[in-house]
């Protein structure tokens, strides 16, 4: 049992019979009244991110976590094929688990959560920004730079993602796995 005094990004915690991280809070002590930690917490089981307040001194459940390195295979009707890069298992994932599955690519490394003590996995987690190559987009026209204006374009995992006006079809580009914004040239 841990308290709210204990609460750091990244934790863990199980909370209204789910499973869900920490992914920022705050200790806040008003002039007057009691004081309590403001939390933004997202369910590692349904990937919905909600906001809660705890008192200061509540005692809340810490669940341990294991995150293991994992390389992503394929995709097939049972879902995503990812092997351990230690000892070469290989699991499958549900759709459900990944939450930027149009971005994957074989041979990616991913990380995956497991819960600790029953060995079940929850959630997925993506390096922050990939490298694609971009495989269909309307040509480029010399000193299209001046605006900000974005244009379709599809990339080599299949998904579309949104490119300023002069970038080309065959250019490498740096993508944020995240919200699939454009980061640069890669």
């Amino acid at each position: 049992m841990a308290t709210t005094s204990d609460i750091r990004n990244g934790m863990c915690l199980d909370y209204n019979n789910d499973i869900w991280s920490v992914v920022e809070f705050q200790h806040v002590k008003p002039g007057k009244g009691a004081a309590f930690v403001r939390t933004k917490l997202k369910s590692l089981t349904k990937g919905k991110v909600v906001d809660n307040t705890f008192p200061a001194g509540h005692t809340i459940n810490e669940v341990r976590v294991e995150r293991r390195h994992f390389q992503y295979l394929y995709k097939d009707d049972m879902g995503f094929n990812f092997m351990n890069m230690e000892n070469y298992e290989q699991i499958v994932l549900s759709e459900s688990l990944v939450e930027s599955p149009q971005f994957l690519q074989e041979g990616m490394q991913v990380e995956v959560l497991f819960h600790a003590e029953n060995e079940t996995p929850l959630n997925l987690e993506m390096p922050t920004s990939i490298v694609v190559e971009v495989t269909y987009t309307e040509p480029g026209v010399r000193g299209d730079t001046a605006t900000n204006t974005l244009k379709p374009a599809t990339i080599d995992t299949g998904a579309e993602v949104r490119v300023p006006l002069f970038i080309n079809t065959g250019e490498k580009i740096k993508i944020d796995t995240r919200n699939g914004d454009y980061l640069g040239r890669a």
